[in-house]
C-alpha cells in the first residue's frame, strides 16, 4: 500500500519558508500536550510519523524531551526544511511511503503522530503500521465535526482534511483497533494561535474566546468538540476483532 499519487503530489511541495512561522507556533502547543502525555511513561527512544516540516521535534528538542528522536515523513520539502532545522536530539529522518514504517517491531518505546491521521486514506493500515513498531503511542487530531460538516467539504479538502473526528469517535477507532486509552486532552487553543489565526478579524477573535469560556464551563461540551483531541496509548497484541 502507498500513499496515491495525487496525494503524494499534493504533499511533497506542502511546506515552505512562508508557513515556518505559523507552523511554529501551532506545534509549540502541540508539543506541549505530548509532554504532559509523556509523563508517566518510561522511554528512550521517540519516532515521529508525518513529522511536516519538522517544528514539533525541534520543539522537543530543545526542552530535552528524549536524546534519540527519529522522523518519517512522505513529503519532500518537510524532509529538506526538517535537515535545515539541525535539530540537535534528531537522528533518523527518512522519507518513507505513508504506510510502511521501515522500522523492526517494537523498535521505539514511543511514536508521536499528531495531526496527521486526519490526512491519511486508510488510517487503520497506518495505525497498525504504528502499532507494529512501538510500545507507547501519543496521537493528536483536529476536531473538524459539525452536524453540517459535509456542508463544508471544500473547506476542510482545502486543509487535506479527508477524515472528521469527534473525541468519542477517534477512541472508537483506537480501542476497535486494540490499542488501550491511557491518558487524554481535550485542548482548545492557545491565545498565541488564535491571534495568529484571526490576525485581522477581531470580531472572530473575541467570539472564539468566548466560545472558549463556555466549553470550559460546561465540561461535557469540552469532550465533544475541543479544538483538538490528544491521547496516550499503548499496545496490545491483538488485531482487529469483529463478531
Amino acid at each position: 500500500m502507498h500513499v496515491s499519487g495525487n496525494v503524494k503530489d499534493s504533499y511533497s511541495s506542502q511546506y515552505d519558508d512562508a508557513s515556518v512561522a505559523w507552523r511554529n507556533t501551532g506545534a509549540k502547543y502541540k508539543a506541549v500536550n505530548i509532554v504532559e502525555l509523556a509523563k508517566n511513561i518510561s522511554f528512550k527512544n521517540v519516532l515521529e510519523v508525518g513529522a511536516g516540516e519538522g517544528s514539533i521535534l525541534k520543539w522537543l528538542s530543545e526542552w530535552g524531551f528524549c536524546p534519540d528522536l527519529n522522523c518519517v515523513e512522505i513529503s519532500e520539502s518537510g524532509i529538506d526544511l526538517i535537515k535545515s532545522k539541525n535539530i540537535k536530539s534528531l537522528h533518523d529522518i527518512l522519507l518513507f511511503d505513508g504506510y510502511k514504517i521501515p522500522y523492526s517491531d517494537n523498535h521505539f518505546d514511543l511514536v508521536i503522530c499528531s495531526h496527521v491521521l486526519e490526512h491519511v486514506e486508510h488510517e487503520r493500515l497506518l495505525l497498525r503500521e504504528i502499532k507494529r513498531v512501538s510500545k507507547h503511542q501519543i496521537f493528536e487530531v483536529p476536531i473538524d465535526f459539525s452536524f453540517y460538516v459535509d456542508k463544508k467539504l471544500k473547506h476542510f479538502l482545502s486543509y487535506g482534511h479527508i477524515n472528521i473526528y469527534t473525541p468519542a469517535l477517534f477512541r472508537f477507532l483506537l480501542l476497535s483497533e486494540n490499542f488501550k486509552v491511557e491518558k487524554d486532552i481535550c485542548h482548545l487553543y492557545h491565545d498565541d494561535v488564535i491571534k495568529q489565526m484571526f490576525k485581522n478579524r477581531k470580531s472572530a477573535y473575541y467570539f472564539m474566546k468566548l466560545k472558549q469560556q463556555v466549553l470550559r464551563m460546561f465540561p461535557y461540551f469540552l469532550g465533544i468538540k475541543p479544538h483538538s483531541y490528544a491521547v496516550l496509548t499503548s499496545k496490545s497484541e491483538k488485531e482487529l476483532s469483529i463478531f
